[in-house]
């Protein structure tokens, strides 16, 4: 399995934690089964909107799973950089400051 596959590994667990197959839960997601396999070792991605979907079908919370599938995308677009730490930490902090100036325009 691929490093950068958190929410492939999370599919398995939740397909077998919900005792279903991935033909079963292939054709809930309106997909072949040989798609699913590969989603789940990490060799294929799945688009924002299917992760709702992989959500609903595995009865667990969109969040979790938009957080493991951003983190794949984020993981497969930096990895081998030699500056990716640094990269993702001007992001976080980026982010963090974007946060405190909406609060503060929104009076919070």
């Amino acid at each position: 399995m691929k490093v950068a596959n958190q929410f492939g590994r999370r599919i398995i667990q939740l397909r077998i934690k919900n005792n279903l197959l991935q033909r079963q839960v292939a054709s809930l997601l309106e997909m072949d089964t040989p798609l699913l396999s590969k989603i789940e070792r990490g060799e294929r991605t799945v688009k924002r909107g299917k992760v709702m979907k992989f959500a609903e079908v595995l009865n667990t919370e969109e969040k979790e799973l938009l957080i493991l599938w951003l983190a794949d995308k984020l993981h497969k677009t930096i990895e081998g950089e030699a500056l990716a730490d640094e990269a993702l930490k001007k992001v976080s902090n980026n982010i963090m400051k974007s946060k405190i100036k909406d609060n503060s325009k929104d009076g919070k």
